[in-house]
């Protein structure tokens, strides 16, 4: 795999190929490895997503936090500003509706919206990653802007980014351009690889 598009088609493809019996139990076991880092078991405020396109299930994840008493965000896209995010609250009765791509998102209630360098980890859903911390997304870049602010590490150390990934995403080398913002570590269905 050469470029970016060619390796986020054939990883988006082999991620759909998966069928739901599959892609449950792998996320499950990614679930049951990520529930033992400190990274983890330390954090109150956690942002997820809710998977599209064959993504990690997240669901047990978020169980896990809410029997933990742990705050839960998930992404909204932001109503004002290009390719941006924002986290808003997620419970068990929240209601949610449809964004402009089709995923779900919370019904947004400006008071429950936090900023991003407020939350403690983001589980950041991945088309692709390498062994230095380099996330290949969907190519809308909202994480890297959301994120950019982590750049600039000597003043924020906030929230720390947990890529969730099958193990075949794992690429060997990603070319990297300067606003894209590294992940913390990646918890796969059979490791745990943190970067910095």
């Amino acid at each position: 795999m050469t470029n970016r598009s060619d390796q986020r088609q054939q990883l988006r493809a082999r991620r759909r190929a998966l069928n739901d019996s599959e892609r449950l139990q792998r996320s499950e076991t990614l679930c049951r490895q990520l529930s033992r880092q400190p990274l983890f078991r330390s954090s109150h405020k956690i942002a997820a997503y809710l998977p599209a396109d064959g993504e990690i299930e997240t669901q047990p994840l978020i169980e896990l936090a809410w029997r933990l008493k742990k705050q839960v965000y998930l992404p909204v896209l932001a109503p004002f500003l290009d390719n941006r995010l924002w986290f808003a609250r997620f419970e068990p009765d929240t209601r949610l509706v449809s964004n402009r791509y089709g995923i779900a998102e919370p019904e947004l209630i400006h008071r429950q919206r936090i900023a991003p360098h407020a939350l403690d980890i983001v589980l950041a859903p991945l088309v692709g990653f390498d062994r230095n911390g380099n996330r290949l997304g969907m190519g809308g870049g909202f994480y890297d802007r959301s994120f950019t602010h982590l750049l600039n590490r000597k003043h924020w150390r906030k929230p720390r980014l947990i890529g969730l990934a099958y193990d075949f995403q794992l690429i060997p080398r990603l070319p990297v351009q300067p606003w894209d913002v590294p992940l913390t570590a990646v918890a796969t269905d059979s490791d745990w690889y943190r970067f910095r």
